[in-house]
């Protein structure tokens, strides 16, 4: 990397790259979301209970992926950079877009998130880079803007993914010589497949290194790159290990609108893929303004730990509407509460990323998505199986939204453990 790369515009720049990357790849997460999940029903005959079933296998199997992975990324992206690994992860992310669009299976859609769970390390690696080209003061205001890019794309996806399906289902087979497609819901998968493998290109040639020779670790340690010696960094500092803790229940309580939204609108409100997908709009744009308008004057106020427990407080009042809204209008009042949960992340990684030197970012992040798969593994199972429950009783218990209070009372423990975490931080 040369020193002009490392100059202040170079940043500028390549933080550009950084958010438009995030960016795609969330569009490329968000058009599957509708898609999915009844791409599973279908494979399944049309049952919405073994659809929730199955839909906590991919689920967890993702989870499994990231957790054994994500820490190998982590250190990898420490010891030869962040542009390798992150142009590795959109690659492999590309590839398996199109491996689950032509899968002719259920077993073969399974082993495609298994490749998907194994490659998507794209946003913890794009945490690491934004922690290399800004200054710790700066960070909680650039995560941010980086949640505005995540819920740019949630905007985005769904709704593109809502009208793919619903054009799809209406396209004829896909022939690719002997071999014919049925293009039932493929088409999302195509078009996230295209992105990705765009950001893949762009990034190719543009990219710069955000992380100089000398501030690299001096070798790869496999000891720390396996996944509990990844966690072992989260015990070098006691208020890391508190912020981990919050982190993860945030993450475990995050996990409960992708393992049962689509599910459960569905079934309590009978939405349309599309209906779906606008409402996941309305979501990312909430996300968006609270991300851009509100993150940094929030940030400027009360403070990184002060936006912290904001969030988690609104994320929790938000929850327990979405579990108690007896019809749709009533589940669309909740967004605009829910959404300041957009607070939590940057106030958190702004917290965590000021406790490990330069050296260690890379495998902070990748202690952050073992934690992240450990949730995405544990989630959808409780989520996924109470909802599968509550509905297979529903004449003796009318608790459709028991799940989602679940994911309530965690973002309330989170609140309490954040409570004691020092608001000024030092170095580990």
């Amino acid at each position: 990397m040369t020193d002009q790369q490392t100059a202040p515009k170079g940043r500028r720049a390549a933080f550009g790259f950084i958010f438009a990357s995030a960016v795609m790849n969330a569009v490329s997460f968000g058009i599957m979301i509708p898609i999915l999940p009844n791409l599973i029903k279908q494979f399944t005959g049309g049952d919405t209970a073994s659809a929730s079933e199955w839909n906590v296998v991919f689920a967890v199997t993702w989870g499994v992926m990231q957790f054994v992975i994500g820490p190998i990324l982590g250190m990898l992206s420490d010891r030869y950079g962040r542009r390798p690994v992150l142009l590795l992860s959109l690659f492999g992310l590309g590839v398996d877009f199109l491996f689950m669009a032509l899968a002719p299976s259920l077993a073969w859609l399974l082993f495609g998130r298994v490749l998907n769970g194994m490659t998507a390390a794209s946003f913890s690696t794009a945490s690491a880079y934004v922690a290399d080209i800004t200054p710790p003061e700066g960070r909680a205001k650039a995560f941010g803007f980086m949640g505005s890019a995540f819920s740019f794309g949630f905007l985005i996806g769904p709704v593109l993914g809502g009208l793919l399906g619903d054009i799809s289902l209406r396209m004829p087979d896909l022939v690719i010589g002997a071999w014919t497609v049925d293009m039932d819901l493929r088409l999302p998968f195509f078009v996230a497949a295209g992105l990705t493998l765009v950001n893949f290109v762009y990034g190719l040639f543009v990219l710069p290194e955000s992380l100089p020779l000398e501030n690299r670790a001096a070798a790869f340690d496999w000891r720390k790159a396996n996944p509990v010696g990844s966690l072992k960094l989260l015990r070098s500092h006691a208020d890391l290990v508190r912020l981990a803790g919050v982190g993860f229940l945030f993450q475990l309580a995050h996990t409960v609108l992708p393992s049962i939204f689509v599910l459960y609108v569905g079934y309590r409100y009978n939405w349309s893929p599309s209906t779906m997908g606008l409402t996941m709009g309305l979501t990312g744009i909430l996300g968006i303004a609270v991300s851009i308008f509100l993150v940094g004057p929030a940030v400027k106020r009360i403070g990184e730990k002060g936006a912290l427990l904001v969030g988690c407080l609104f994320g929790c009042l938000g929850f327990i509407i979405y579990g108690f809204a007896p019809t749709g209008v009533w589940y669309l009042i909740g967004t605009p509460v829910f959404a300041l949960m957009g607070l939590v992340q940057p106030g958190l990684m702004g917290l965590m990323t000021r406790r490990v030197g330069p050296a260690e970012q890379g495998r902070l992040q990748g202690a952050n998505q073992s934690l992240q798969g450990i949730a995405s593994i544990v989630g959808p199972a409780i989520f996924g199986l109470t909802f599968a429950w509550s509905i297979h009783n529903e004449a003796s218990v009318h608790l459709p939204g028991l799940a989602i209070w679940l994911a309530a009372a965690m973002l309330l423990a989170a609140f309490f453990i954040a409570l004691k975490a020092r608001a000024e931080p030092t170095v580990a």
